[in-house]
């Protein structure tokens, strides 16, 4: 299945962060709104492949299926590029890196500079990203606003790095496990990469879903979202839930 994806532009879209996000998450489920849709597209993101619904499953009905279902659909289609030229993912802001890396639980690398460091650190990051043995197993995100130093503890002076932040549970803060100079060698950022990864596997508990949204409950721990939490079930137009927070 790991294989199979990796011959496809896979994009997340956060569905309670926008309403323009919600919208494109309604165009794949006739109209209707939930917390997940799936699609698959052509190259030129517009023409569909498959019919849109809540998961793979609109694809074919098992891992294995799916798998060869996805193979079919890329051989249909030459790559145009060096995949490993592609670009480092970025998130649209900090808050959403943190959590998503806490609901995920990966370590997120933060870049963090002027908008020219950055655009060069990038560019630099994108072999080693894409290369095996670190490709799909952290959370990325490049931040020249400095809204990551108040989540991370770091004070004004905190400068341009590289940092390799622990996320906490429920993603609101974190921890900076690891700091490089955005122009460090490639060598020393896989070595520090490769280290934190297995400190972090081997001391992070994996989260069971319906614990760990009861202790959110319990610590009354929630974020605020653009749009309300919930799902639109009769296509109406109007969420079904109650309430505008999500818990998590």
């Amino acid at each position: 299945m790991i294989e199979a994806s990796r011959k496809f532009v896979c994009v997340r879209i956060e569905s309670y962060a926008s309403e323009e996000n919600q919208t494109i998450v309604r165009s794949y489920l006739n109209g209707r709104f939930a917390n997940t849709a799936f699609c698959i597209l052509a190259p030129d993101g517009e023409t569909r492949l498959t019919r849109g619904g809540r998961g793979p499953g609109m694809v074919a009905s098992g891992a294995e299926d799916f798998a060869a279902a996805l193979d079919r659909i890329a051989s249909r289609y030459r790559p145009a590029g060096d995949p490993a030229e592609a670009a480092v993912p970025d998130f649209p802001e900090f808050e959403l890196a943190l959590n998503v890396s806490a609901a995920d639980q990966r370590l997120l690398v933060l870049l963090a500079g002027d908008e020219e460091q950055l655009t060069t650190a990038e560019k630099r990051l994108r072999h080693l990203v894409w290369s095996p043995g670190v490709q799909g197993k952290f959370h990325y995100d490049a931040d020249p606003t400095g809204a990551w130093k108040e989540p991370l503890g770091q004070g004004a002076e905190a400068g341009a790095g590289i940092y390799l932040v622990r996320p906490d549970a429920f993603g609101l803060r974190g921890s900076v496990v690891a700091n490089l100079p955005l122009d460090a060698p490639a060598g020393s950022i896989r070595a520090a990469l490769d280290r934190e990864n297995v400190r972090f596997a081997e001391s992070t508990e994996k989260k069971i879903y319906s614990d760990h949204v009861a202790e959110g409950r319990r610590k009354g721990i929630s974020i605020e979202m653009a749009m309300p939490f919930g799902e639109d079930r009769d296509a109406d137009g109007v969420i079904d839930a109650r309430g505008r927070k999500r818990r998590r």
